[in-house]
């Protein structure tokens, strides 16, 4: 559920080492946008956090036999010892009605830290698993979520017959893989191709096509907020 009966949140999570990147200048300018359009937005930037991204048995009570993740996620959650930080960050989820992964795309891939915090904070028994389902009757079922991301190819090489190949290729293991497993409904990435090679005022030219792709979204967001 959302925290307010009538204003939406949109929970950004934010992967970048360098505040002064392009892409944490994308994440400002589309949190701009969202609050614009009547969002709360509520800003998770992992690195600044410190954010420990990987999913440990030193996190969960003593164990018995191996160690299995998602079990002990579930047992975690079922008797209420998950670990604080993870605890805040899934509060902060559930509490959202759109998610927004910021990143830039590391091996056509998420950053290891952004993926880490997907592997702690989409916990088993929380999101997905035990009193829930997969897809359609998970937790996050009615929810949007959407990818905001910068590459250092070109457009065209993300297309068919590009260097790289399509780009849906590389997203289809995120958007099948972990955002709808859990039940969220996609939105369409908003993407900035190679703003390393690009002057100051394409630069600028992109962060406002960024701000009104992203406007454009929260102006069709549902009716209805949870």
């Amino acid at each position: 559920m959302s925290t307010s009966a009538a204003v939406p949140t949109a929970l950004i999570v934010h992967a970048h080492p360098e505040p002064l990147s392009f892409s944490s200048a994308q994440m400002t300018t589309a949190a701009e946008a969202l609050a614009g359009a009547g969002y709360r937005v509520d800003v998770l930037d992992l690195y600044a956090e410190g954010w420990a991204p990987v999913l440990a048995r030193e996190e969960f009570g003593p164990v018995d036999g191996p160690f299995k993740p998602q079990a002990e996620q579930l047992r975690a959650v079922e008797q209420g010892t998950l670990d604080a930080a993870v605890r805040d960050h899934l509060d902060r989820l559930l509490a959202s009605d759109l998610l927004v992964l910021s990143f830039p795309l590391w091996w056509f891939s998420l950053p290891a830290v952004l993926k880490g915090w997907v592997d702690r904070v989409f916990v088993m028994g929380g999101v997905f698993g035990g009193a829930h389902g997969l897809f359609g009757e998970a937790a996050l079922a009615g929810k949007r979520a959407m990818l905001l991301f910068t590459t250092g190819g070109s457009d065209e090489s993300f297309r068919p017959g590009g260097a790289f190949g399509p780009m849906d290729d590389f997203l289809f293991h995120i958007h099948r893989g972990m955002l709808e497993f859990v039940g969220f409904e996609i939105i369409d990435p908003v993407i900035t191709y190679g703003p390393a090679r690009m002057s100051e005022q394409e630069r600028a030219t992109a962060l406002d096509a960024v701000r009104e792709s992203v406007a454009r979204i929260a102006a069709t967001a549902p009716a209805t907020v949870r």
